[in-house]
């Protein structure tokens, strides 16, 4: 993790020593294909593996030869020839090439050995007889430096593999191995980096700078039809691609760039000259052709367009037109949401990585027409981004793998500008700030509960097998346990539906679920439900009678407030039906919910409201629907508390809900307990008899302690030592002494940290390892070079500054998960928050 660095520094993109190979681009009579991983490809990401199989002929003939060379160990190209015997393909038909210039460490023999075996028939005969390349990640110049020769033409080896891919075989490769694709390589750098105008040729390193020149070499250039980037969400490097493609793109108005997010493939058809998005992320799309050279207060990375495509969507690499999947719907002029969306300044941003913030606030997003975001140093040097519709920008919107939101967009211009944003300290910035009206419902005596929760963040896959099984299995443990489904906060019974098929699909018996009549809402879907009648059912013996009968209780997502209206009486008494649910509860029922559902557990309700807007303005007594869940000031109503053990948040990481939960907290919460911010697809199960949090699923529990937390009364929203945890599948914590233990599938990074460089805050959707969990345990928990971390938010010149420290206290904790994806918890970092004064210039 060392950043790299030149001696040369500009505000507009300098010239290099590199240029493209004559003749690299050209080859028309290509019938093979790519299939090019962005990185961290996990196991079981069947659609990458599939891909690439069929087009090698599949798995009972296809013969693979994996290039280890990019590693420093045999380690993964082991653990993918295990995930192709495990696709089906007859292990005797793989076979890890001799092909590298270096020793691996996990190993007996000195492969420095194979150093000249890229110019032996033996090798060359060897790769004539397969259908299939594929290239592990590590570092790509470790790949080229292995099939260039000293004069940077290729040897023996490689011209061996374009001969092949000229006839028909399919090349692939993940992390390096996709950034070797293109002819035009990207070795490092940073989005930082490369907007500032920084490239170099040379490998040289500096951990004193929190930013990194682009480094620019050449690639094999397999892929003919632009430049390619990886880990491009995840390390948020659409900055130095964008640079990159300005710069070095020589066929601008033919090609555009392409970065391939993690987990994620673009598969490359040849002779079709198409190109497709398999996996779990998607692809972002730069189209430089309409950038205007570098000038006085023009920067060269303006009027550039993006546009994201997800898995389905298609590009003719030879039109550049896209196809989306036929089953999304277009978002211009039926824009779901109206909100005015705040600028992406740091980790309380809604949306904050770059993809769901242009979704989510600008494309689907009928109130704006642009946005902005930041990217600078500690110093506050660096630049404003804008995000614009133009005529031409469309959303395509659907659902993926249940219900989750899935978009694409086309055509929205980024313009970059230089800025030097400051930050002063400032008491009274936020003087204006309402405390809570709230009044926390006092405590109820309910005796000892036998029964379990299942609480999940909202967005919860369909696939996501951890936190289904884990419901069904904790009801009661019966092979014919009757589940109830209550519907009242979504608008429609769709969610209901799917969630019941769901049920279905992980083996409950169609016949043991029903969809409870709760809900305060006519269903358009339904026509012969009648709120008003549904209504009265909640306070029948009959209805609470059958509410007793099950062992299970699940609560769709929607709008929280509407599932408390629907199970109290107007005089927040509870209904028979709410009784009979805390009655099978206490005896041992399991009860669920996500989202909306999962909103609902604590006894303080989060009901709306944003984190930089809740910590600069307080609380509301007023509520009103999407305004209030996307933004504004706190919103709190009372929960159904069947969580006794502190307040819960939910959609944590995407709506980045760490300030209203802190300040909700702080105001209505229990000192002595800790606090929950449930990510998305993830759950916290409850175990109320062992006194017991588990986290299951596929993000992670943001866990907030204020024990120890100071306040300044003459500074509002002035906070130092609050305590966080980030906790992720297999963790747990002890409710009687708050204590956490990690998985042991991973190891303490205190001691052994593997980074070792200074970090840029985190300021806005260009910043790497954009969530919450992911920027503390990168940049701070694991990294040698930093013991504390900035982020900011701000809005109108007021706003936040937020420190995370490390303490002797602090520890993180690093494994790996599905294949070679990093998987981080950390314990007991610190933050301290300061309200500051922001000028902008």
């Amino acid at each position: 993790m060392k950043k790299r660095i030149s001696m040369l520094a500009a505000a507009c993109l300098l010239a290099s020593s590199f240029s493209i190979p004559a003749g690299a681009a050209g080859k028309e009579e290509i019938k093979g294909s790519l299939v090019i991983a962005g990185g961290s490809l996990g196991s079981s990401n069947k659609a990458v593996y599939d891909a690439f199989i069929d087009r090698a002929g599949g798995a009972g003939k296809a013969k693979i030869g994996i290039i280890p060379a990019a590693s420093g160990k045999l380690k993964s190209s082991n653990e993918f020839k295990a995930d192709l015997v495990k696709y089906g393909v007859n292990p005797a038909n793989v076979e890890i090439l001799p092909i590298s210039d270096h020793d691996f460490s996990d190993t007996d023999f000195d492969e420095k050995q194979w150093t000249e075996n890229v110019n032996k028939q033996e090798t060359v005969n060897q790769i004539k007889e397969l259908d299939a390349i594929w290239f592990v990640g590590g570092d790509q110049l470790k790949i080229t430096s292995t099939l260039f020769n000293d004069k940077a033409k290729r040897t023996k080896a490689l011209e061996a593999i374009w001969d092949i891919y000229e006839k028909g075989a399919v090349i692939g490769g993940t992390s390096a191995g996709a950034a070797i694709m293109s002819d035009v390589m990207i070795t490092g750098g940073d989005s930082l980096g490369g907007l500032k105008g920084e490239f170099t040729t040379k490998d040289q390193s500096n951990p004193d700078k929190e930013y990194a020149p682009v480094y620019i070499e050449k690639g094999l250039g397999f892929f003919q039809h632009g430049i390619v980037d990886q880990h491009f969400d995840e390390r948020a490097r659409l900055g130095r691609l964008a640079a990159a493609a300005v710069k070095y793109e020589t066929n601008k108005k033919t090609n555009y760039s392409y970065g391939i997010d993690e987990d994620t493939a673009l598969i490359v058809d040849n002779k079709t000259k198409t190109a497709e998005i398999a996996g779990r992320g998607g692809v972002t799309v730069v189209d430089t052709s309409k950038a205007k050279p570098a000038r006085k207060n023009l920067h060269p990375v303006n009027n550039v367009e993006l546009s994201f495509l997800s898995p389905g969507d298609k590009i003719d690499l030879k039109t550049k037109a896209f196809t989306f999947r036929s089953d999304k719907l277009d978002t211009r002029g039926y824009e779901y949401y109206s909100f005015k969306p705040l600028d992406a300044t740091g980790v309380l941003t809604s949306y904050g990585r770059l993809k769901p913030y242009l979704s989510y606030s600008l494309v689907d997003n009928s109130s704006t027409d642009s946005v902005k975001s930041y990217l600078y140093d500690s110093k506050g040097k660096g630049f404003a981004l804008t995000f614009s519709k133009t005529d031409g920008t469309n959303g395509y919107w659907g659902y993926q793998d249940g219900q989750k939101d899935d978009y694409s967009i086309v055509k929205v211009k980024m313009d970059v500008s230089p800025v030097k944003v400051s930050f002063k300290k400032d008491d009274k910035a936020f003087k204006d700030y309402k405390p809570s009206n709230f009044t926390v419902p006092s405590k109820q005596d309910r005796g000892d509960i036998k029964g379990n929760l299942v609480i999940a963040g909202g967005a919860l896959g369909s696939t996501n097998e951890s936190v289904y099984k884990s419901f069904i299995d904790l009801a009661n443990g019966k092979t014919d346990a009757k589940f109830g489904i209550i519907p009242a906060a979504s608008g429609s019974l769709s969610s209901s539906n799917t969630f019941k098929k769901d049920l279905i699909r992980y083996g409950v018996k169609e016949e043991n679920i029903e969809i409870l009549p709760i809900t305060v809402s006519n269903y358009k879907d339904t026509p012969d439900n009648d709120a008003t009648q549904w209504e009265k059912i909640k306070n029948t013996d009959e209805f609470a009678a059958k509410v007793k009968n099950l062992d299970a209780i699940w609560f769709v997502g929607g709008d929280q407030t509407k599932i408390t209206k629907a199970l109290f009486n107007a005089d927040q008494s509870e209904s028979k039906a709410l009784t009979a649910i805390w009655d099978i509860y206490k005896e041992g029922a399991v009860l669920g919910g996500t989202s909306a559902g999962a909103a609902i557990m604590s006894d303080v309700m989060l009901a709306g409201g944003g984190s930089l807007d809740t910590l600069a303005q307080g609380f509301t007594d007023t509520y009103d629907g999407m305004q209030q869940q996307e933004g504004g000031p706190g919103y709190l109503e009372r929960g159904l508390g069947f969580f006794q053990y502190g307040i819960i948040d939910q959609h944590f990481d995407n709506k980045a809900r760490l300030g209203r939960l802190i300040a909700t907290a702080y105001e209505k919460g229990d000192r002595n307990q800790l606090s929950y911010g449930i990510d998305e697809d993830t759950a916290m199960v409850v175990r109320n008899a062992e006194k017991k949090i588990e986290v299951v699923g596929r993000a992670g529990v943001t866990v907030v302690d204020l024990s120890e937390v100071q306040t300044n009364p003459a500074a509002q929203s002035q906070y130092k030592n609050i305590q966080l945890s980030s906790l992720a599948e297999g963790d747990s914590v002890d409710l009687k002494t708050k204590e956490f233990s990690i998985s042991e599938h991973k190891v303490s990074t205190t001691g052994y940290e593997y980074g070792d460089y200074q970090a840029a805050p985190h300021s806005g959707v260009l910043t790497p390892h954009g969530t919450l969990s992911k920027f503390i345990s990168y940049n701070l928990v694991d990294n040698f070079g930093e013991k504390e971390v900035k982020s900011y938010a701000f809005n109108q010149g007021k706003g936040v500054e937020l420190t995370f420290r490390k303490t002797e206290k602090t520890d993180g904790f690093w494994g790996y998960k599905d294949g070679g994806k990093d998987d981080y918890s950390f314990v007991n970092a610190v933050l301290d928050i300061q309200p500051v004064s922001v000028k902008v210039k």
